[in-house]
């Protein structure tokens, strides 16, 4: 959640949340969580709705069923109104599962179908889809698969395949889009998938079309691994604020 709120701050967008769960962690890994009802997700949601309002939504952990259905029938309110970038956080950085078997069937089912744009990374895709992948072409039917479940877009994230570059692969009912960067090697990579999904949440939240707001977020992100402060003993954060560094 920091991670999301440093990511939106820094592109100049307002970030307002609601916490699905509270998580002990460091660079080395999540020590303990601990749920927050699901009446008081939908609190969280409908105050910042009904006061503040939304001009784009980004879910990440939703930890399990119950949740997943708050946040599902919470968003219906702004469907068609506010773009829903969702990040299907399934494993943590440092391997510690965040979404029981319950809340991904669920999250396949009732959530996807609800979003502007599904995130994942390739560990997250296969657990979605059941598919091995191992090259960008892999991806790609992937992506397919992923698309089939109701999303409007899939950005599937190429971080973890072994590869000089890193590929992301972008795919809607209309086109079939790689991006493409040199794999800056760090180990400052806490929050990576977080960071980029609130950041094209933000750009979508201003007007940016889809590619646009893919290409702007991916510069981004390489800059803040680029220029990580190098925290921690595991896997450091990023430096979310790089044109203040």
């Amino acid at each position: 959640m920091q991670a999301d709120i440093k990511a939106v701050s820094a592109f100049g967008a307002y970030a307002a949340s609601a916490i699905t769960a509270v998580t002990v962690q460091d660079t080395q890994a999540v020590h303990d969580i601990h749920r927050i009802p699901p009446d008081i997700v939908r609190g969280q949601i409908k105050c910042v709705i009904d006061d503040i309002g939304v001009d784009a939504i980004k879910i990440g952990m939703l930890h399990n069923a119950e949740i997943v259905s708050a946040v599902a029938e919470e968003i219906d309110r702004v469907r068609g109104e506010a773009h829903i970038v969702l990040d299907p956080v399934t494993i943590a950085t440092a391997g510690t599962s965040l979404l029981d078997t319950n809340a991904m069937a669920l999250l396949k089912a009732e959530l996807v179908l609800r979003t502007t744009l599904l995130t994942p990374n390739l560990t997250e895709a296969r657990l979605l889809t059941g598919l091995e992948i191992e090259t960008v072409d892999d991806m790609k039917r992937a992506a397919e698969t992923l698309l089939s479940l109701g999303t409007e877009a899939v950005l599937l994230k190429g971080g973890h395949l072994a590869s000089s570059d890193v590929t992301d692969v972008l795919m809607t009912l209309d086109q079939v889009r790689t991006f493409t960067s040199p794999r800056i090697e760090s180990r400052n990579t806490h929050g990576t998938g977080c960071t980029l999904g609130s950041a094209i949440a933000a750009c979508l939240a201003y007007g940016d079309d889809l590619v646009e707001a893919i290409e702007k977020a991916r510069v981004y992100v390489q800059e803040a691994i680029r220029t990580a402060p190098n925290l921690g003993k595991g896997q450091g954060p990023l430096n979310h604020f790089p044109q203040v560094a």
